[in-house]
């Protein structure tokens, strides 16, 4: 069978690399840091957070950047927060805002509302401007539920975008073969993927990941922004953000691991255009 790293146009033996930066336009120092590790930095592709306070501030910035939809359903700050683009009732938690956590979503959404808002959320983000490469879920909310993730692929077989999702060996945890159902639609997805264990602050991982790389397309993930009090104000887990902007922005000795690596930087964008030609 023909690999998708030779569907891509290189070697089966190839080891190709998907830096994605997590939470564009959720604040300023994010914007700033996201387009700085795109710009000056290794990341090769970003998320938009389409319903974040700051969202269309990243898109008054955009310069034509590989930048997709984080499809956002959660809004997990105490007091920090944002809401659906949608009239959404089920979407609400009471607090002005999505809800904290992934199972409150799951416990209330109605799946009509769900998948109104994350249509508009994309269609948003064209409206805007950016040319969007693929699609991910923001916390996972729309991954790991079957019901759920119907939506998730067929939102990407309407909009012929790639999408994020977990490895395979996280199939049998999440019970059900999602997967093998996505490249039954003809959607592309990296062959692997790069979990961080806290969330946010990917230092380590992607140090102790990066010479052990499996030939194929992995993606691994950063949530950079720049050091300023709004982000010390609304992120208890700032200082990781921070060190995820140095580390992919600054970082030369990162720099120089990934040339020894031998790894391939790639963008999501060559996983879209291979998907929409069906090669």
């Amino acid at each position: 069978m023909t690999t998708l790293a030779e569907r891509l146009g290189y070697s089966p033996d190839d080891r190709l690399l998907i830096i994605n930066c997590d939470d564009l336009g959720a604040c300023h120092a994010a914007n700033t840091g996201v387009y700085e590790a795109l710009r000056q930095g290794l990341a090769t592709s970003a998320s938009l957070m389409v319903p974040c306070p700051w969202a269309r501030e990243a898109a008054a910035q955009y310069l034509g950047e590989d930048v997709g939809v984080h499809l956002t359903l959660n809004a997990e700050y105490d007091l920090y927060r944002w809401g659906p683009i949608t009239q959404a009732p089920s979407l609400l938690d009471g607090d002005g805002g999505f809800p904290r956590t992934v199972q409150d979503v799951w416990d209330h959404a109605d799946l009509d509302e769900v998948r109104r808002e994350c249509r508009a959320q994309i269609e948003r983000a064209i409206l805007w401007g950016f040319d969007v490469s693929h699609l991910d879920s923001h916390m996972g909310t729309l991954q790991l539920k079957p019901e759920f993730f119907d939506i998730y692929l067929e939102l990407a077989v309407e909009f012929g975008l790639p999408l994020r999702l977990s490895g395979a060996s996280t199939e049998p945890l999440v019970g059900f073969p999602f997967r093998r159902l996505a490249a039954e639609e003809g959607v592309v997805f990296p062959d692997h993927f790069i979990l961080v264990p806290n969330g946010v602050g990917s230092r380590r991982v992607i140090e102790k990941s990066l010479f052990d790389l499996r030939p194929g397309v992995t993606e691994m993930y950063v949530h950079p922004a720049t050091d300023t009090p709004e982000l010390r104000a609304l992120a208890p887990d700032w200082a990781n953000r921070v060190d995820d902007h140095h580390l992919i922005t600054h970082d030369t000795a990162l720099r120089a691991m990934v040339e020894r690596s031998g790894v391939k930087l790639i963008g999501y964008r060559e996983l879209r255009e291979l998907q929409r030609t069906g090669s």
